[in-house]
């Protein structure tokens, strides 16, 4: 039995280009295999033997395997969407807050946020940079005791936070 209409899964698409160079890549590979899929029970169903023909559940059988397949890669696509959008909102609202790494070493005001893949990095007013985990202090403002010097503790009371999901 031949089938047509598999050779471009993976390779090529006539133009030369990869048929899975974006960003989608894997929804559009099981796209495309979700439709070869159907091109080849099509073809199956044409060419069966008509005294032993294909079994009508084990077809629909099939078709839900893929079909759950499908879903769960779009399923996928959509929460690393989500992930991404809570990544930048969580990073605004670190800015122009006060805040001070776990182990005091750079403390101040923070400027912008860069967001990487495996977290976010804080800019601060005097060039230090923070990485945003559990154990930093974040406040509104820079805390404040009776000299005005910003190098002590801060026991002032203030809405101050101890880690990076808190008390923003």
């Amino acid at each position: 039995m031949a089938v047509d209409g598999t050779q471009g899964v993976g390779g090529t698409n006539g133009t030369g280009s990869s048929t899975f160079g974006s960003s989608g890549a894997a929804q559009q590979k099981a796209t495309l295999n979700y439709d070869n899929f159907l091109q080849l029970l099509v073809a199956q169903m044409k060419n069966q033997d008509p005294t032993d023909p294909m079994d009508a559940s084990e077809q629909m059988s099939q078709l839900a395997s893929f079909s759950q397949v499908e879903q769960t890669i779009q399923t996928n696509s959509k929460l690393d969407t989500l992930l991404t959008s809570s990544s930048l909102t969580q990073a605004s609202s670190y800015i122009g807050k006060y805040m001070e790494s776990a182990d005091g070493s750079s403390k101040g005001t923070v400027e912008s946020v860069k967001v990487y893949s495996d977290g976010l990095i804080a800019t601060l007013d005097n060039g230090g940079k923070i990485l945003i985990q559990p154990g930093i202090s974040i406040s509104d403002s820079a805390p404040t005791n009776g000299s005005g010097d910003d190098s002590s503790s801060n026991d002032s009371g203030d809405d101050s936070a101890t880690d990076g999901t808190s008390g923003v």
